[in-house]
């Protein structure tokens, strides 16, 4: 096998995100070399070069002097939401390709740009959407795709903590963060559900954004309370999306909610439905039992490794393959696993559910 080119990355924001997902995914990529690392916080970029970088990785405290560098090939913006716009337009005038951190934008005019500038500089743009390298949702989105579920008219898409405040970083700075749950984990729903189906063609958006349990809750588990810490973000949000073909979908995100349930990822459709659970697909339905007779059916499907598009026989984590096939995206020129225009739509919704819940009306999509 011939050996893969080196693909020279450079990183911007080298905070949790980067530590947690990112820099450790591309350590493992034979053919990536991280050669610079931009933070405004110095100590942090000096310690993700001294554990991923190549030897002699650069530091920078301005991500425009990272910009400059033209070896860099690709660069991943891993900041706080509201940067994500401007950084990425920047890197993609620079000829670089561009993995952004989820979501896309604070805003559907950003994510309109961000999709505008990769056609313009013919650059590869994708957005950090790992569920779509899970076993569990590839396998789902298979099973769609074949039509043993029929015509798909339902959806539930939930990201339901009982307690879960993020209380580090900008969680909880709607200027910076762009909203509460909704944009941090509702976000990571809405893109599966609607990638699981292909449907993209939202007619309508009707939502509901809660101010409540900030007001009450005392026990946020391991994570700690935000004590006196400005906590300017919704605490859970609901929304109502009507696509065009008649679909439906209920989105529900929380980072506090007095609940103890289960909530699945959930679709249904006129032959059958399926539920995304920690331990696989649950797939439902009728079929006829030796007699002949319908009868009603639910199998549990432990998703693996086979169940994946792509490298089916390697042990890898989500975010892993994640950064797998971003890099092999760049090296073979294919088209990445998550598009711009979809995850734009992701931020579409998200910002009409925050309107709907500010003004009470439902939001109509041209």
């Amino acid at each position: 096998m011939s050996k893969l080119r080196t693909v020279k990355v450079g990183i911007v924001g080298c905070g949790g995100i980067a530590d947690g997902k990112h820099l450790p995914s591309l350590k493992i990529c034979e053919n990536v070399e991280m050669v610079a690392f931009c933070d405004i916080i110095i100590d942090r970029a000096e310690k993700a070069a001294k554990e991923y970088g190549v030897k002699g990785a650069k530091v920078f405290f301005d991500y425009k002097d990272l910009l400059a560098i033209k070896e860099i090939e690709v660069v991943h913006v891993l900041t706080p939401n509201h940067k994500h716009a401007e950084i990425s337009i920047a890197a993609l005038e620079a000829g670089k390709h561009v993995m952004c951190e989820k979501p896309m934008a604070t805003s559907s005019a950003e994510a309109k740009a961000m999709c505008d500038a990769a056609k313009r500089t013919g650059m590869k743009l994708t957005i950090g959407y790992q569920s779509r390298s899970d076993s569990k949702y590839q396998y789902a989105r298979s099973l769609i795709r074949s039509g043993k579920l029929g015509e798909i008219y339902y959806l539930r898409a939930p990201a339901i903590r009982r307690r879960g405040v993020p209380t580090w970083g900008v969680f909880m700075d709607e200027a910076k963060q762009g909203g509460g749950p909704m944009i941090d984990i509702g976000t990571h729903s809405i893109d599966a559900a609607l990638w699981m189906i292909g449907n993209y063609d939202v007619a309508s958006v009707t939502g509901a954004v809660n101010h409540k349990l900030k007001y009450y809750a005392q026990d946020n588990g391991s994570w700690g309370s935000w004590g006196d810490t400005p906590f300017t973000v919704e605490d859970s949000a609901m929304g109502f999306v009507r696509f065009r073909n008649g679909a439906t979908m209920y989105v529900e995100a929380s980072w506090l909610l007095n609940t103890v349930g289960s909530q699945y990822e959930t679709i249904c459709g006129t032959l059958g439905g399926l539920e995304l659970r920690g331990d696989g697909v649950m797939v439902n339905g009728e079929r006829p039992d030796e007699n002949g007779e319908m009868k009603l059916f639910s199998e549990l499907h432990e998703a693996n490794d086979a169940d994946r598009d792509l490298y089916k026989d390697e042990k890898l984590s989500d975010c892993d393959y994640e950064a797998r096939q971003w890099i092999d995206a760049i090296v073979n020129d294919t088209p990445p696993l998550v598009l711009p225009e979809e995850a734009a739509m992701v931020t579409n919704i998200i910002e009409a559910i925050y309107e709907s819940g500010r003004t009470g009306k439902t939001i109509y999509f041209d």
